[in-house]
């Protein structure tokens, strides 16, 4: 029983559904870890005002809010997320930013986002959510390719599993690497938030010199 309860909150996590989804959601916006986490990261991606953004597995938005608040007239938050609880949570906490035509969120899949987020884009990224994707090195490259050639792409991972220390930590962000590169993406690098267990962040970019 106790493995199958925890199992059902694994999968909340990764995709909150119903009365306990919305529960989730809210602590996923107010646990401090979970805040310092995505505002920190907003902080590493160094957008510009005129950055096209593309958040994919946006959760309660906080991300994107912090990220809205960092462009300029010119530039554009985008998100997806597969779970139509987190779409009216973000939606609600990104409501005038939404108004303002500053922020568009979208219900979709990483697999299947919808046509009008074909890109390009300045900037991709994803927080604690690659692990939840079918097929992640095909996701990845497919993500590349809706780089502006120079474009930047950042998975964010903190290890949630039993046990996980800073060695895990680094683990994953060379496990990370390795799916970037072998998408064809150049590595920048990889920086470190001093959580427990570390928050990992690797950048790479799609080559400039790429041809379209």
């Amino acid at each position: 029983m106790k493995q199958r309860i925890t199992k059902t909150l694994v999968g909340q996590f990764g995709r909150p559904r119903g009365v306990v989804g919305r529960v989730v959601g809210r602590v996923m916006a107010h646990r401090s870890s979970n805040r310092r986490r995505n505002l920190w990261v907003a902080s590493r991606l160094d957008v510009r005002p005129t950055d096209r953004i593309l958040e994919v597995g946006f959760g309660p938005g906080v991300a994107i809010a912090e990220l809205s608040r960092r462009i300029g007239d010119g530039g554009h938050v985008y998100g997806i997320d597969h779970s139509e609880v987190m779409l009216r949570q973000a939606s609600r906490r990104n409501a005038a930013a939404i108004k303002a035509g500053r922020v568009t969120l979208a219900c979709a899949a990483v697999d299947d986002l919808p046509p009008d987020l074909s890109g390009p884009f300045d900037v991709i990224f994803a927080v604690n959510s690659l692990g939840h994707w079918p097929a992640p090195a095909e996701r990845l490259r497919q993500l590349g390719g809706r780089l502006v050639p120079g474009g930047r792409l950042a998975i964010v991972s903190q290890p949630r599993c039993p046990g996980a220390t800073a060695k895990t930590s680094v683990k994953a962000a060379r496990e990370i690497q390795g799916l970037l590169e072998g998408a064809g993406l150049v590595h920048e690098r990889t920086e470190t938030l001093a959580l427990d267990p570390p928050v990992v962040c690797v950048l790479a970019r799609r080559p400039a010199d790429e041809v379209e």
